[in-house]
């Protein structure tokens, strides 16, 4: 009993000891504060900080974690100088790169989210549907409002959705009021840039790639709407069939979480749609709707670049002005 007695005893002393002791483990230092007291033979004593007093200099030691002396003679002071002065440099230098690095990574995340589409215009990083126009030779961006019986919203990412699932073999309807979209593009092959969130939705299943996410649609003028007529979806394979109301699109990433659908050949004059595929059998109710008018005015609320008055410098960008009202 009295051998397991000491034994405890030990233990705890030995626990004890590890809390005063400084363990060089434990109490590593940092290696940017660690200085070089360089001595006249070529080495050097790694320390903190040190002190001279009178023909001696009592330093810390950075290894031994100590207070040690040695002859003031025997250290090169004016190498220790210029290492100080090269060490300080040289972490000046490499914090430089290091936030140089930080805003190199900002830039090109902030260029991701807000990419140029044309000289002097961008896209906000907001997101939402832009449609690319060119009125009489200015390159302009439009925003495209969600539309859905009496629904016509900007809302940026957040998009409203509500899902349709036919049936085989049977056509779907979607109307909206009007017989004319609140813009009309100026160019036949427009480009279109989408960035809304995907569906959280489940129960529509897994979410389209970016090729079949987005389908674009010629609506039908009725008297005091439009349809989107001939649309019909498999329950077999969710595709849209092509028929009349099918215009054949091509969709690809383009910066950040932005998609690119542009229209493989020019379209026709008339009304025209962006539908979102929710699944493998669902649509989105709420559509994107456009016009193509080479002769329609000119859109209101469209951003132009801004033309600056001089010249911009080299490293500067054109800026993207506010809508028009």
């Amino acid at each position: 009993m009295r051998k397991v007695l000491l034994s405890a005893g030990a233990l705890l002393f030995a626990i004890a000891l590890a809390f005063v002791l400084p363990w060089p483990c434990v109490r590593a230092q940092n290696p940017q504060l660690t200085k070089r007291l360089i001595l006249k033979d070529g080495s050097y004593q790694p320390a903190t900080k040190w002190e001279v007093h009178g023909d001696r200099v009592r330093y810390y030691s950075a290894e031994r974690y100590e207070w040690e002396e040695l002859p003031s003679d025997m250290v090169d002071w004016p190498a220790t100088e210029r290492w100080e002065k090269e060490s300080a440099s040289h972490r000046i230098s490499e914090e430089t790169k290091e936030l140089s690095a930080e805003f190199e990574a900002e830039r090109r995340a902030e260029e991701a989210r807000t990419p140029t589409v044309a000289p002097g215009v961008k896209l906000p990083s907001q997101g939402g549907v832009f449609l690319l126009d060119d009125f009489r030779g200015q390159p302009q961006l439009v925003e495209l409002a969600q539309s859905g019986s009496e629904v016509k919203k900007d809302m940026g990412k957040n998009v409203l959705r509500a899902a349709i699932n036919p049936l085989a073999s049977m056509k779907q309807r979607i109307e909206l009021p009007g017989t004319r979209a609140r813009v009309q593009s100026h160019l036949t092959r427009p480009e279109i840039f989408v960035d809304v969130e995907a569906d959280a939705d489940a129960s529509s299943g897994p979410p389209p790639d970016t090729a079949h996410r987005y389908r674009l649609v010629r609506l039908e003028r009725k008297k005091d709407s439009r349809v989107v007529g001939n649309l019909k979806i498999t329950t077999m394979t969710g595709k849209v069939s092509q028929q009349e109301s099918y215009v054949e699109t091509i969709a690809e990433r383009f910066s950040g979480d932005w998609v690119k659908v542009t229209p493989a050949r020019n379209l026709e004059p008339g009304e025209y749609a962006l539908a979102e595929m929710l699944g493998d059998k669902q649509m989105n109710l709420y559509v994107w709707d456009f016009g193509v008018d080479p002769s329609a005015p000119g859109n209101p609320g469209a951003w132009k670049p801004v033309h600056p008055s001089s010249k911009p410098a080299a490293d500067e960008s054109p800026t993207l002005g506010t809508r028009q009202k």
